[in-house]
């Protein structure tokens, strides 16, 4: 079920979705809404600070590739101790972001669980998973 506002609610969860242009410009939006949800789960603030780095460094990854004019899809995940985020952008080639970066690497320190892949439509996209740890629980 999804209203107007891109919320939905899944089995255990909530989702947020967010259409932004595809332009570094606009992940200071992004950044905010990180923060703000992952302040509703209670995260630590350390852990907000890393999941605002982790989605910024995410899309700054995936923005050099987007299509001109497209859009930049992100969308959370919120369970009671995990916060996923989807962050996608269509492309001409659906090449994915490689694994063996520093931004890799920076992305992984920060937001624990990463993946990436490109679909049928050559969206490529970057899943962050990051669970609330013992301290925040």
């Amino acid at each position: 079920m999804t209203d107007d506002a891109g919320t939905a609610t899944v089995q255990g969860g909530d989702v947020v979705e967010l259409r932004l242009p595809a332009d570094g410009a606009y992940l200071s939006v992004l950044r905010t809404a990180t923060a703000g949800l992952a302040a509703r789960l209670d995260f630590t603030l350390d852990e907000i600070e890393d999941l605002r780095i982790a989605v910024d460094e995410a899309s700054a990854m995936l923005l050099p590739a987007a299509l001109p004019g497209s859009q930049l899809t992100c969308r959370f995940l919120l369970t009671p101790d995990q916060l996923e985020v989807l962050v996608q952008v269509p492309t001409r080639d659906a090449e994915v972001p490689a694994r063996d970066t520093f931004s890799w690497t920076v992305l992984t320190a920060l937001a624990g669980e990463v993946d990436t892949g490109a679909d049928a439509d050559s969206q490529v996209w970057l899943r962050l998973r990051h669970r609330r740890s013992q301290a925040s629980a």
